[in-house]
């Protein structure tokens, strides 16, 4: 499982990988399978939202991926949790 420091990108991308790829996805689940904060969690779901334009619900603790918009291709997704995302930064 790639890891990425605070503020990447590469951390919703795994959290989006994993809420397709787990079966009933939760906040546990997720943070068990990324590594990742369960107290971050739902603001990696908000943010993946917000800037992919994917639409996810909450319902009994469980989150589904309504709809992927337009930009993300659903059978790529899963490659994040095993391809790092590298960051070229522009400074």
């Amino acid at each position: 499982m790639p890891q990425y420091p605070k503020g990447h990108t590469g951390r919703l991308w795994v959290v989006l990988a994993a809420i397709k790829q787990i079966k009933n996805p939760t906040v546990v689940k997720i943070a068990n399978l990324t590594g990742l904060s369960k107290g971050n969690i739902d603001k990696y779901v908000h943010d993946i939202q917000e800037g992919l334009g994917v639409t996810i619900s909450k319902e009994n603790a469980v989150f589904s991926i309504q709809s992927w918009g337009v930009l993300i291709k659903p059978e790529e997704v899963t490659q994040c949790l095993t391809v790092p995302i590298n960051r070229t930064d522009t400074k």
